[in-house]
């Protein structure tokens, strides 16, 4: 199998998602920089950001695992299915990573939620 032709257009698509994502947050920051909207107020709105880091590289750790399991359990088909295999198994895999990454949130939002209401 043909690595490259699976993995230049998924790293191509990742790459222009973060030139995306790099000019979408400077016009943001250049919008409130116009509005008048202080350091102190900037801050708060984008801390919610620096707090997720690690809920971020939980996702990505999940989804990359499944794409990793998808490619190994494609060596293990024959030739004659592999490709199909490994391609539709990176997307089970990957969306099982994201699906499980939705449930340890919502169970971590829960369990903060609850801590919250029994401090008060």
């Amino acid at each position: 199998m043909d690595y490259t032709a699976v993995f230049v257009p998924i790293t191509s698509f990742i790459v222009l998602a973060y030139i995306i994502k790099i000019v979408s947050d400077n016009r943001v920051r250049h919008r409130l920089v116009e509005k008048g909207i202080t350091e102190e107020n900037a801050k708060i709105l984008f801390s919610k950001k620096t707090e997720s880091g690690s809920m971020s590289s939980l996702k990505w750790g999940l989804v990359l695992t499944g794409i990793g399991l998808a490619l190994f359990i494609g060596q293990l088909f024959p030739r004659s299915i592999s490709e199909e295999m490994t391609v539709g198994g990176m997307f089970i895999f990957a969306g099982l990573g994201f699906l499980i990454f939705y449930f340890v949130t919502q169970r971590m939002d829960k369990a903060a939620i609850a801590g919250k209401s029994s401090d008060n």
